[in-house]
């Protein structure tokens, strides 16, 4: 009773005080412990009840294989889990039901998918709870096309689907911006009659936002049987990611009227929707208000408040914020810092904002990248030569880009100067034919972004073929006229990709969402919901 009431100190006192005590009072406080968040504790219990001869039966082995999957990291569920799993082989229980779904969960959870498949195979008799932990696990690592298969599976043997099953499908999907997968899962919901309860509902709003697809996530968000915080927060992130700041402010105030107290979650999507909207005022006034709902900010909260400043140009009086920080200011606070001296091509700053994060994170390639960029802007080659050669000695390494575009539930994709695709020659051919036509219309090749020193029209030719303009040119290809043109990027949208697609979206007459690590873009009739900056 104590324990169900998560009353886990009465229950423990409870427990020391009785002088009889036998295996269902030791399985009790086990699964307590592993229900409230205190996995430890759990575990720790084991032992002693082995010490005093108890025999544990199907229910405590599944309860502590649960409390080891719910350890901090990653070790830690590996090195416990894996000698439970030998324990319970030992004692014959590894093929129950209970333990070995509890034990594909474990293994699952810490990224071990061969050995999560492996006892998933050789269980004899298998239930919701087994298919959910496996497919959870997939789409923990993004790998939605193994999620989807065994949903597949799942249908074609009858086993029910729950909210935790279309939970974690609806979280692939959003990983990888996968919209069609993800729209038919969500018709498979309505066709089997499946409310749109909270937690499943904020797994489908965050799918439809992160795919690219605001208005649908709005729509999922006004028909939510009940909204909780999360809900309210996963719109507000919504809202940051595609820069609608001030949707995202008067999506604030309502959570308010309704009487709900943000968390600061709620203020870190606020801000960022903020910052990548350009409200300057508002973005200082809910940094200052979180005082009063007694929430001191975190590095992120200060994190979006130098972007903030950095992307009015205020350059210098963001530096005076990081510099008045009450806590030690971060690799990233210092690279939003950059990130602004890049975009306002201030060099000196630039280079010391890039020091202090070589300082803090010598093995982040996004910040050499950025100080290259600068020095190539002002045509420092001298120095930008002098960035790879460091990042060559420290043996960091740019992450390569690529791009992805999904057509008819095919995903495409692209890197650099590909010659790899099918219709390669068709799509090199296209966007020669567009580059043309928006050259017409007053785009001109910045070739700043091009890192090495080569000749003008060396540059030129090398930026024509960056993986975003091959995934362009190929939806562009096979996708009807006039539709929406959906692209996602690995990293940060480059500057001349940037430009040209603005032109691109104003010659074709449609619009084009490119979402990469940073925000989504909305390109639509010649300018970017982001404003130039990002």
């Amino acid at each position: 009773m104590y324990a169900k009431c998560g009353c886990l100190d009465d229950a423990r006192n409870l427990f020391d005080e009785m002088s009889v005590k036998d295996m269902v009072t030791w399985t009790t406080l086990i699964t307590a412990y592993s229900q409230h968040d205190r996995p430890l504790d759990a575990l720790l219990l084991f032992p002693q009840m082995l010490s005093l001869g108890f025999f544990p039966n199907e229910f405590t082995l599944s309860s502590l294989l649960k409390a080891s999957a719910a350890l901090p990291d990653t070790p830690q569920i590996y090195f416990h889990g894996a000698q439970l799993h030998g324990f319970s082989f030992k004692c014959g229980f590894h093929s129950n039901v209970y333990v070995g779904s509890s034990l594909l969960d474990m293994y699952a959870r810490c990224g071990c998918m061969d050995e999560a498949h492996f006892v998933f195979d050789v269980l004899p008799t298998k239930n919701e709870v087994s298919w959910n932990a496996l497919i959870a696990g997939h789409a923990r690592k993004g790998q939605l096309d193994r999620a989807l298969s065994l949903f597949l599976k799942m249908l074609r043997q009858d086993f029910q689907r729950t909210h935790f099953t279309f939970s974690s499908i609806f979280g692939a999907c959003a990983s990888t911006g996968s919209l069609e997968q993800g729209k038919w899962v969500h018709a498979h919901v309505i066709k089997s009659g499946g409310e749109i309860i909270a937690f499943m509902g904020n797994t489908l709003l965050h799918m439809y936002a992160k795919s690219g697809s605001i208005q649908d996530a709005k729509m999922i968000f006004d028909r939510l049987v009940k909204r909780d915080l999360v809900s309210w927060n996963s719109m507000l992130t919504a809202y940051a990611q595609h820069g609608l700041g001030k949707e995202a402010v008067q999506c604030f105030q309502k959570m308010l009227n309704i009487g709900l107290v943000p968390n600061d979650i709620t203020f870190l999507c606020l801000l960022t929707a903020c910052s990548h909207a350009g409200l300057l005022e508002e973005g200082q006034y809910y940094f200052k208000s979180m005082k009063r709902y007694n929430i001191e900010p975190g590095i992120s909260h200060y994190v979006t408040i130098v972007d903030l400043l950095g992307r009015a140009g205020l350059l210098n009086e963001a530096l005076r914020f990081i510099n008045e920080m009450p806590i030690q200011p971060t690799a990233a606070v210092w690279g939003a810092l950059l990130g602004a001296c890049r975009m306002h091509k201030n060099v000196e700053m630039g280079s010391f904002a890039a020091e202090r994060v070589f300082e803090l994170d010598p093995h982040d390639s996004g910040p050499h990248v950025l100080l290259s960029n600068i020095y190539a802007s002002g045509n420092r080659w001298r120095d930008a030569a002098k960035v790879r050669k460091l990042m060559k000695e420290s043996g960091v390494k740019k992450e390569p880009a690529c791009s992805w575009v999904e057509i008819q539930n095919t995903v495409h994709m692209f890197v650099a100067s590909d010659d790899s695709h099918p219709q390669m020659g068709a799509i090199y051919k296209k966007w020669e034919e567009i580059s043309a036509r928006i050259k017409e219309i007053g785009y001109v090749p910045d070739t700043s972004h091009v890192l090495f020193y080569m000749d003008e029209q060396e540059r030129e030719v090398k930026l024509q073929y960056h993986s975003e303009k091959l995934a362009l040119a190929f939806a562009l290809l096979n996708s009807p006229d006039g539709s929406t043109i959906r692209i996602k990027k690995n990293i940060r949208v480059c500057g001349d990709c940037h430009s040209a697609f603005k032109f691109v979206s104003k010659v074709v007459g449609r619009e084009i969402i490119v979402r990469d690590t940073n925000r989504f873009h909305h390109f639509y009739d010649g300018s970017c919901s982001c404003g130039n900056f990002w």
